[in-house]
């Protein structure tokens, strides 16, 4: 029988559950809000999905109503009863009791074009979205309720970047689809949510060979985002300010830019030039 969106309370003190902070626990309560999650996967019915996070189901089965396969995973042993009570008049998903971040999801998936939808907690945003860009399969599309403040640093352009969005916007194409208000969720979280949904290019932005460079680089600069990339680089490149400034300008980079005013484009440049 399905839950109702407006009892996830009841649903969870039937069976003694207290929803915990520390795992990031907000269920979704809102139909509006579920409405624009499934909107955003744009879904076929041809799908396999992932959902990560499945709590006790609300939004696993409206996307076992949308798509072809459901792969639902969650880590608290408490819900795995509640979703085993929830989910058994749907064959077409699979309930995974396991911690997504040690899994690859070729272990799940039988191929690759595979989807993940999910509200997510919030704390494990820039590590779920790290381990799904790297992962040997990585999907075809990713759709995640998160921090709408995370949301929008995501999505942010030159003048605003930072490592997070520098990471997504090089694999794939991020936009935000829907935003909605803390009172969407059950316990009500201290922030306010989006739906962000990412589709992931064929082939990164830039050549393989040159990702891990350009990491290394951005992660030197924006670890010291105030300081100018002449002074933020110079440890991780081993040089001096002043030789650094002269690769800046051999990348076509002002020697007072800071790492947030920076392009993916002038990454590679600087990336690619370091390695002369």
């Amino acid at each position: 029988m399905k839950p109702s969106l407006l009892d996830a309370s009841s649903v969870l003190k039937k069976y003694g559950i207290l929803p915990k902070k520390s795992l990031g626990q907000n269920f979704i309560i809102n139909q509006r809000a579920l409405d624009d999650v499934i909107s955003a996967a744009d879904l076929t019915g041809h799908e396999e999905i992932i959902e990560i996070g499945a709590g006790f189901g609300t939004l696993t089965i409206e996307l076992a109503q949308h798509a072809d396969q459901v792969f639902a995973v969650e880590i608290d042993k408490r819900l795995i009863p509640v979703l085993r009570d929830n989910l058994q008049d749907f064959e077409n998903v699979t309930l995974v009791h396991a911690d997504f971040l040690q899994l690859d999801p070729i272990e799940l998936v039988s191929r690759p074009g595979y989807y993940v939808v999910a509200n997510i907690p919030y704390y494990i945003t820039s590590a779920l979205l790290r381990h799904l860009m790297e992962s040997s399969i990585p999907p075809a599309r990713i759709v995640l309720t998160m921090q709408r403040e995370v949301a929008q640093r995501i999505i942010s352009a030159p003048g605003e970047m930072s490592l997070l969005a520098l990471s997504v916007q090089i694999f794939g194409r991020a936009v935000i689809t829907a935003r909605f208000t803390a009172e969407c969720f059950y316990p009500i979280p201290e922030v306010d949510s989006a739906v962000l949904r990412i589709d992931i290019y064929e082939e990164p932005v830039v050549p393989h060979e040159v990702i891990p460079a350009i990491f290394s680089l951005a992660r030197a600069g924006f670890g010291q985002k105030r300081k100018k990339l002449r002074n933020s680089l110079a440890r991780e490149l081993g040089s001096s300010p002043e030789e650094v400034e002269k690769l800046l300008a051999k990348a076509g980079i002002q020697p007072k830019s800071r790492a947030q005013e920076l392009s993916i484009q002038d990454w590679e440049n600087i990336a690619r030039i370091a390695a002369e």
